[in-house]
């Protein structure tokens, strides 16, 4: 089974949200990194949808290490909209950046019990992401 090392993060994971990356990373249990990648294929500047996620995890042997939790979203409109990091838990910093600032991550608590209960449905009940992983 996989292990997700997630007791001394700043911000607390939900047991359902562990699980689901764990399982997610099964497959992957020898690799040395891996980027998730998940994606609603109908999301777009003009329509909305749902944003997408980058999460980066890095195996330390005795289990696996949260390094970011990345959301992104449009910023502007029509054919001048770019994406850009919305909401950016960086672990390996121990800081929170959205599009307003950046903080100690100790300050987005509240910001990230919202934002994985919001995640946790859109990918495990609603099922709304297409995922990607990418191996280091």
């Amino acid at each position: 089974m996989i292990r997700i090392k997630h007791e001394n993060l700043a911000v607390q994971m939900s047991p359902m949200f562990t699980l689901y990356i764990a399982d997610l990373l099964a497959p992957y249990e020898n690799e040395k990194a891996v980027t998730i990648n998940f994606r609603d294929p109908n999301y777009s500047a003009d329509d909305g949808g749902y944003h997408p996620v980058e999460i980066r995890l890095e195996n330390e042997g005795d289990g696996w290490r949260f390094l970011y939790i990345t959301d992104y979203c449009f910023v502007g409109s029509s054919y001048m909209a770019e994406l850009a990091k919305d909401l950016d838990f960086d672990f390996g910093a121990g800081v929170f950046k959205n599009l307003f600032g950046s903080y100690p991550i100790e300050q987005a608590i509240e910001m990230f019990q919202i934002w994985e209960t919001n995640f946790v449905y859109y990918a495990m009940e609603s099922k709304v992401f297409k995922i990607k992983f990418t191996l280091d």
